[in-house]
């Protein structure tokens, strides 16, 4: 058994950054400040030869998104408009977000930026990042 330190106002800091969270700002490439209303789930897998980016996108089209890649940090950012809502309509419940999303990812060295790919299918964007081939490591002779 593991002795844990107990801090009473762990409690009191979630609630803060879960309140303060659809408030949080980003600087986007050109140095403006971005807003973002709600972020995109987001799934990063690796295999041999590329990382593999999976972003919950639903009810955005592809011209929305804005995909790109500046000094090693890979940037999705869009908009999710809301659908117009009647006064007939009774709902019970409102759960999902719209407006603005924004996401960063600061990639590894390997990445091969110029290489990148960006497919929108089902709701679902995935972005492709080759990695760099590895220069292979030989042996030089030395010459008498």
């Amino acid at each position: 058994m593991s002795l844990v330190r107990y801090n009473p106002w762990s409690l009191f800091d979630q609630l803060n950054r879960d309140l303060n969270a659809p408030l949080k700002t980003y600087d986007d490439e050109d140095g403006n400040i971005a807003t973002a209303n709600w972020a995109p789930s987001v799934d990063i897998t690796e295999d041999e030869n590329s990382f593999n980016l999976l972003a919950d996108i639903p009810g955005v089209k592809p011209e929305d998104i804005e995909v790109s890649m500046d000094n090693g940090v890979l940037t999705i950012k869009g908009e999710r408009s809301a659908e117009e809502k009647t006064e007939k309509e009774n709902f019970r419940r409102v759960e999902r977000q719209y407006g603005l999303f924004y996401r960063r990812f600061t990639l590894p060295e390997t990445a091969n930026a110029e290489k990148i790919e960006a497919k929108s299918e089902h709701g679902v964007l995935k972005v492709t990042i080759p990695k760099q081939e590895v220069a292979q490591a030989r042996r030089i002779s030395v010459k008498h």
